[in-house]
């Protein structure tokens, strides 16, 4: 394995270095391209894109810091995602006055779930939030006599909690491994995972806009497209079968499956959150991030693609899991 560029706790692997110096010069390019945009274009309005290559230097300087600090500082990092994720559903979901203690309870599955994975406790992490939270949950509930609406209300706070919460710890999780179990360490596995999620999400947009004609799911997402769709699965598995031997310790053949299953997966989580918002009348989940909406808005996607990359990776090229 090849050693980190610096010593110490703020060390990057070249791999993981000279990907996100790739990210940095896209960045770079599109700041001038949003830049030169309205010169170009008299008349365009590019304000809302410049707000988004804004929030995106903050997002990237933010990750490549915590993937060079190490676990403690992803883990941090992502329990703050998760809370603020959650903060953004649970503000928006028909939850009532009475339900605070267990709203509160809810909240408290984010230091439970990121504290077990900062103890190295994946085993008892592991049955947490599925398990123990969902079985809980409606006994406390049952137990404050709250019938009025009780299965929605069960049912709202376990898939918020999942969601938000338990499917983001997979992400420290990966970070905890032994550098040894890739090539690139463990800040390799996570910068790959994050690396293709957003890529998926931009490569479906730009193939939607280039090429969309049929629309694929008009009452929940109009702007989802089968071009844009297929165009982003053919172009993100590529990427993804191209770095995985750098980021991986995957063959090609699993290379493969991943690279086919990865680019359904964060469609899945964008198409699932849209639903989510359509149903409770809203465009974005929050203003927090300029140019994106809400942190739950920008991280939909991984919701879906984290626990499957974690657990395919675990199946096939992961001892410690």
């Amino acid at each position: 394995m090849m050693a980190p560029l610096t010593a110490g706790p703020f060390s990057l692997h070249p791999h993981v270095a000279l990907g996100l110096a790739a990210v940095l010069a896209v960045l770079t390019v599109a700041s001038v391209l949003v830049l030169a945009l309205p010169r170009l274009k008299p008349g365009f309005d590019a304000t809302e894109l410049r707000l988004r290559v804004w929030s995106w230097w903050g997002m990237v300087a933010l990750t490549g810091a915590a993937l060079a600090l190490g676990w403690a500082a992803v883990t941090v990092l992502f329990a703050l995602v998760a809370f603020i994720a959650l903060r953004e559903f649970l503000s928006l979901a028909p939850l009532r006055r009475e339900d605070r203690l267990i709203v509160l309870f809810a909240y408290l599955t984010v230091p439970l779930a990121f504290g077990l994975i900062a103890l190295d406790q994946y085993g008892i992490y592991l049955v947490s939030i599925p398990v123990w939270f969902f079985l809980i949950v409606p006994f406390l509930m049952a137990l404050a006599g709250q019938t009025r609406a009780y299965l929605a209300t069960v049912a709202t706070l376990t898939w918020a909690v999942i969601v938000c919460v338990y499917t983001l710890g997979t992400i420290p999780l990966l970070m905890r491994l032994p550098d040894a179990e890739a090539p690139a360490g463990a800040a390799g596995l996570v910068f790959l995972l994050l690396f293709v999620t957003e890529a998926n999400d931009v490569l479906q947009y730009v193939c939607g806009k280039a090429l969309g004609r049929r629309k694929i799911v008009p009452r929940v997402s109009p702007n989802k497209t089968w071009e844009g769709f297929l165009g982003g699965w053919i172009l993100t598995g590529g990427l993804f079968w191209f770095l995985a031997p750098v980021f991986t310790g995957l063959d090609r053949i699993e290379a493969l499956v991943m690279a086919l299953v990865m680019p359904v997966a964060g469609f899945a989580g964008d198409v699932t959150m849209s639903a989510v918002k359509r149903d409770l009348g809203v465009k974005d989940t929050s203003r927090l991030i300029p140019g994106h909406g809400g942190v739950l808005d920008r991280i939909d996607s991984l919701t879906f693609t984290a626990p499957l990359y974690f657990h395919l990776m675990a199946y096939y090229a992961l001892d410690r899991y």
